[in-house]
């Protein structure tokens, strides 16, 4: 089997890439994962070493001329790629790369898993995008969704071949902060999506009733500087931090005593479920998609209306003012993210594998437990391995 995906960074979909292509070494099976990035890119998440790995070299840059060019060049590559081996099964992550990775595997009958980890509603693309996925999702053998949200603002035609199938949420070896003045965390690439702009101003909005909390807020992008300003406008320097990404993945928990989500818009929030299964309280928008499948209101975290600042404010202030409430929310999270365990998710990706044409079951914890009561055969994954 081969998986593509643009780089090797601190993303979700890379961490989920990461822990399939290892679980299917596990099975005996071969795996190949291609990438866009350099050889000598750092990577995040670190990969099976029975995994061989293709990095072709050829990451996105900006600059309109070149596009079309680079484009084709990058096209070119994969397809050189994906014929070096006799795949059985190709999986591609994210929108460019499933439309990159449908059209390289034109006039070929290997079926491709094409996988959407966002919104594609509100992911700011080129027309191009949108026009390419009408008319070559069809071709997909298999089309992954996070959530049955996501599901559903599929095109009908593409809706019998979605199967629904949320991030896996790994053991982290970080405990939530303990000692010493309590702190509000949040995570993400700084962009306009994750809205650290309304946390930033729903946290000004309160500082004061709490002198002790500090807000900080991991992750690097291009909305830096803009996010820097803000803080210094609310005069915040002292009680707002951007520390950065961190070395090791979820090494954020370590200073968190409760979590945030102020996102717009997701695909399905990995950190949410981190933070929960570490046993933080969590206060999130309930944005399109993910944090309403992972969160039940009031029991293991809340939940406020997306891009509403007053009701972040007051969400945060009243789980803020209460370490039982806190204690409470966290406990009840740890229950609730069990139904995200690795094993499980990992084996509903497997199974869709091993036979991408399948009906499509109900939901992704139906799939988990009807195909981990299946009886297999050993030597059938093999032949779908390379």
């Amino acid at each position: 089997m081969a998986f593509v995906l643009s780089a090797l960074g601190a993303g979700g979909a890379e961490r989920v890439i990461s822990g399939i292509a290892g679980a299917a070494a596990d099975r005996g099976w071969e795996a190949t994962v291609i990438t866009f990035d350099a050889p000598e890119d750092p990577i995040f998440h670190a990969i099976d070493p029975r995994v061989e790995l293709v990095r072709l070299g050829l990451s996105t840059k900006s600059g309109r001329v070149s596009s079309f060019l680079r484009g084709a060049h990058r096209l070119y590559a994969l397809r050189r790629a994906l014929s070096a081996k006799r795949f059985d099964v190709v999986v591609s992550f994210l929108t460019k790369i499933n439309t990159l990775t449908l059209i390289a595997m034109l006039g070929r009958r290997t079926p491709v898993i094409v996988s959407e980890r966002n919104n594609p509603d509100r992911q700011p693309a080129h027309p191009f995008w949108h026009f390419a996925l009408r008319n070559l999702y069809p071709r997909a053998a298999a089309i992954v969704m996070l959530t049955e949200q996501g599901k559903a603002r599929l095109p009908i035609a593409d809706k019998s071949r979605a199967v629904v199938i949320p991030n896996p949420i790994p053991s982290l070896p970080f405990q939530s902060r303990r000692e010493g003045a309590p702190q509000l965390v949040a995570v993400g690439r700084l962009t306009e999506q994750k809205g650290f702009d309304l946390l930033i101003a729903a946290f000004a909005g309160i500082a004061g009733r709490f002198p002790d909390w500090t807000l900080l807020i991991f992750g690097e992008g291009p909305e830096r500087a803009s996010l820097e300003a803000l803080v210094r406008k609310h005069g915040l320097q002292d009680r707002v931090r951007l520390p950065g990404s961190t070395a090791r993945h979820g090494e954020w928990i370590s200073a968190a005593s409760m979590f945030v989500l102020s996102s717009r818009y997701e695909g399905f929030a990995n950190v949410v479920g981190e933070a929960m299964q570490a046993g933080l309280a969590v206060v999130a928008a309930d944005c399109d998609f993910g944090p309403s499948a992972m969160i039940e209101q009031g029991v293991s975290g809340i939940l406020v209306p997306p891009e509403d600042t007053a009701q972040l404010a007051a969400a945060l202030g009243g789980i803020m003012s209460s370490e039982t409430r806190r204690r409470q929310l966290g406990a009840r999270a740890v229950e609730r993210a069990r139904q995200f365990d690795e094993r499980i998710i990992l084996d509903s990706w497997l199974g869709l594998i091993a036979n991408p044409h399948a009906r499509p079951l109900g939901g992704p914890i139906e799939i988990a437990e009807k195909r981990t009561s299946r009886p297999r055969r050993k030597s059938s994954p093999a032949r779908h391995a390379r």
